[in-house]
């Protein structure tokens, strides 16, 4: 059985007096679902936890201590129009609601400037709305070409450019253009949502032309005693039936806009902090980390590798920049952290290894925890040279146990006697000379210690060749598996600015990166294939390379080597979009691919003013006529994208020919032009 995420069912008396409960794996369930519930008269209530709330929360504390300032949202306005300008270059990254990839693309087509534009866009991204965003955008930048069927509708609508949005929009229409009360217009819109045909049937009677009591007075006075045209109110009630369906509650959409607005502000003026927040909340999750980081580093924020005399539990604002928190260091549990932080706070910042071990109890922070803490990089501030740290802290260790050992049986050390600056048995200050670990190697540590890379990431040597030849990255796959519905980002082609690659199942992509894991798997056939955890600056994805792929390009399959993956987009619902492999090749001898091995598309966008059925016709005939072997992705005016089902070859007629049919400014060409 399932259980509801945030569902509470409250009662007089204990729930077990009236209905069966049971026990699931989250604790003491109903055995009755929602729906019965209700009906039996219980008060069920949905009290969802977001994580967003405590990365404010958190923020605002950082804000406080940092630059003693108080943000008292409760007494500001939601119109602070920077807020909407970084909304509308895409940097949304950690703002509520809006860091999905379709979103931000979405935010950016929109380019929102007040509160109810971000109200509207969370309310239209879903199932059904979406195909009003295009007409929202359009009316939205040209005003006057808003149109109402009729004028009654325009104060109700106005807020949204002439759009249906919301089901509160829906029962404002039946109340103000038929009459009905409020208690109605609620059935209606409930009726509307859950599908009751039978009663929408006889709700579009009363809406149209009234309803009388059984005394023959007017009960509903309907649209047409309200001086409404017929044609307009059965176009009207057409219109709400259609979109109810997936309408939006606006009191939620604006609820969820609020914290949107929120975390926005708090990222455009206190960027520093607010990262630092949302990296804390975000503790022990991998890929999501890495992507917060890239973020901080394409905004200009510094990310600090864990320190043993800065750090606290979680990230924290140090000098502008964010400080790793050692709770996300691998092997180093929560007493540990601590006695880290109460030795520093009452006996001092220590200067070197020898001191840090004589303030901290090793019974508390144990070997494993201090190795994993040089490896981490935590201990750089006593010096750079993590192999000579490791070389002595084993048996520092041991000497500081053996210590506790004989002071706890009441012995008394000989050092402890002579007052001599020594405690643990070697010379303060005096580490071994050993030459350090190469770069890769103490990037290796740090990534097996942390998750993720801090100090450097091994591909920044390789950015160049990876811009040149990667047409997918994993924050891309990442974005495409959180789209509701599948439905893809929205494309900004034909708007402002270049549009991001919309993927689609079965498109051919190139994908660059280290290869991080490997799980080689025996097919009934006796042949050798492999799953591959490929990682590029963004985080991870997963490489499908069948037994053909693999006996050709075992060479270049090993762990640690960077390479080109290409391959096609393998979707599945409830599965992260995966690529399968059609080739694997280290990227030195990649670099050397000729433009012609890069899979080129031809992008088409249909415009809002034309015909997009007849257009689609009219595509899908040159495209017969001119198949090849590139992909054509044809932007849909909802938003949507598809691929034609074969290939198209290029050349100067074909693209005269599409420019004709949709638009100079709407055809683009990515890769190298066939003649």
């Amino acid at each position: 059985a399932s259980t509801h995420a945030a569902g509470v069912v409250i009662s007089k008396l204990p729930l077990d007096e009236y209905v069966p409960l049971y026990m699931s794996d989250k604790g003491v369930a109903t055995q009755f679902n929602m729906t019965t519930i209700e009906e039996l008269g219980l008060l069920k209530m949905d009290f969802l936890g977001l994580r967003n709330l405590t990365v404010i929360r958190d923020a605002l504390e950082l804000i406080r201590k940092n630059h003693g300032a108080e943000i008292d949202f409760a007494k500001m306005g939601y119109d602070d129009p920077k807020v909407y300008e970084m909304i509308s270059k895409g940097n949304t990254e950690g703002v509520f609601q809006l860091e999905s990839s379709g979103m931000t693309s979405f935010m950016k087509n929109l380019k929102p400037t007040c509160f109810e534009d971000v109200v509207a866009g969370i309310s239209l991204y879903r199932p059904g709305p979406m195909d009003s965003i295009p007409k929202y955008i359009e009316n939205k930048k040209n005003p006057d070409k808003i149109q109402y069927v009729t004028p009654e509708l325009a104060p109700i609508l106005d807020v949204t450019y002439g759009c249906l949005v919301y089901q509160e929009q829906v029962m404002q229409i039946v109340r103000d253009l038929a009459g009905y009360s409020y208690g109605r217009s609620d059935l209606v819109r409930r009726a509307m949502s859950k599908k009751k045909t039978d009663v929408m049937l006889q709700e579009k009677e009363y809406f149209i032309n009234g309803k009388l009591d059984e005394d023959g007075n007017v009960e509903i006075p309907g649209c047409l005693r309200n001086g409404i045209r017929r044609d307009a109110a059965e176009a009207i009630f057409a219109d709400m039936e259609s979109f109810a369906q997936y309408a939006f509650n606006k009191s939620h959409a604006a609820a969820y806009a609020v914290i949107a607005y929120e975390t926005g502000y708090l990222k455009r003026y206190y960027p520093v902090e607010f990262m630092a927040a949302l990296l804390s909340s975000v503790m022990g999750d991998t890929a999501q980390t890495s992507k917060y980081i890239r973020n901080c580093e394409e905004m200009g924020v510094k990310v600090l590798p864990p320190d043993v005399n800065e750090s606290e539990r979680k990230y924290t604002v140090v000098s502008g920049a964010i400080r790793f928190g050692l709770q996300g260091v691998k092997n180093v549990g929560e007493n540990a952290i601590d006695e880290i932080i109460n030795a520093r706070k009452t006996q001092g910042m220590p200067k070197d290894i020898f001191e840090f071990i004589d303030h901290i109890d090793v019974g508390i922070v144990n070997k494993k925890a201090v190795e994993s803490l040089i490896k981490a990089g935590a201990l750089d501030c006593f010096s750079k040279n993590r192999a000579a740290l490791l070389a002595v802290y084993e048996r520092l260790m041991t000497s500081a146990q053996n210590d506790a050992r004989r002071n706890i049986e009441g012995q008394i050390s000989l050092f402890q006697l002579a007052g001599a600056e020594m405690s643990t048995g070697d010379t303060r200050g005096r580490l071994p000379d050993v030459r350090n670990f190469e770069p890769r190697i103490l990037l290796a540590m740090e990534k097996e210690m942390l998750g993720v890379y801090i100090t450097d990431h091994p591909l920044n040597a390789y950015a160049d060749r990876i811009q040149k030849l990667a047409t997918v990255t994993s924050r891309q796959l990442a974005g495409a598996a959180e789209e509701e519905d599948g439905a893809g980002a929205l494309s900004e082609a034909g708007y402002e600015g270049e549009p991001e690659a919309e993927l689609v199942d079965g498109m051919p992509v190139v994908m660059v990166g280290m290869i991080t894991g490997k799980k080689n798997l025996v097919t009934r056939n006796n042949k050798m294939m492999a799953f591959l955890d490929l990682e590029d600056l963004y985080g991870v994805a997963e490489i499908v390379v069948f037994p053909n792929v693999f006996e050709r390009c075992q060479d270049d399959i090993a762990e640690d080597r960077v390479v080109a993956v290409k391959g096609k987009l393998n979707f599945k619902e409830g599965e992260a979009p995966k690529v399968l492999a059609d080739s694997i090749t280290d990227i030195d001898r990649a670099a050397q691919l000729t433009e012609a091995e890069i899979p080129p598309r031809i992008k088409i966008r249909i415009p809002p003013d034309i015909d997009e059925k007849r257009t689609l016709q009219v595509l899908s005939h040159v495209f017969r006529e001119n198949r090849g072997r590139m992909t054509a992705l044809i932007y849909l005016q909802n938003g949507k994208v598809v691929k034609n089902s074969f290939g198209v070859e290029w050349s100067d007629y074909l693209e005269e020919e599409l420019k004709e049919i949709v638009g100079d400014g709407n055809v683009k060409f990515d890769g190298r032009k066939e003649k």
